[in-house]
């Protein structure tokens, strides 16, 4: 017969306090549904389950899902973070590829900025241009159709390769 102490030692198990999914939600600010996610995605381990299938893990999850906030800000994919955690689970340290990933990232973000200052000059010299003119007859709009711009970000490509 299962009791409310049987219970409650299961819930604390062998190696420290064990937590319910909704307990390592609160915690960690990662909904359930994205934790079964995680998990189901090979980025959590496995949890634990009681004897009525709710699932118990280990405070370290709180580790692991830190991580994976964090790795996310440096722009790591989900797929990304997978690769490094089996790194890790395989014994070896994942710590070039992420410098290599960084690297690349920052080479990325310096290339969109440029574009983006390139964007700003080229829309800062259209206004100047629109405001000398005033209005200009056209189809629609004289200004827009005889702009001479010539980037823009809808022409180019600023997410993620």
């Amino acid at each position: 017969m299962r009791t409310a102490f049987n219970f409650a030692k299961e819930v604390e198990g062998i190696g420290g306090k064990q937590l319910k999914i909704g307990e390592v939600s609160k915690r960690s600010g990662i909904g359930i549904e994205a934790l079964r996610f995680y998990e189901k995605s090979g980025l959590l381990d496995r949890p634990g389950r009681t004897y009525s299938g709710y699932r118990l893990y280990d405070e370290s999850v709180l580790e692991r899902l830190a991580f994976v906030k964090k790795a996310q800000i440096l722009g790591f994919s989900l797929d990304e973070i997978k690769e490094l955690i089996n790194h890790k689970r395989k014994g070896e340290s994942p710590c070039e590829e992420v410098r290599e990933v960084v690297r690349k990232r920052l080479d990325e973000l310096n290339e969109r900025i440029a574009q983006m200052i390139q964007y700003r000059d080229e829309l800062s010299a259209a206004l100047a241009e629109f405001d000398e003119i005033g209005t200009a007859d056209g189809h629609v709009c004289g200004l827009i159709e005889g702009s001479k711009i010539e980037h823009g970000v809808a022409h180019r490509h600023l997410g993620r390769k």
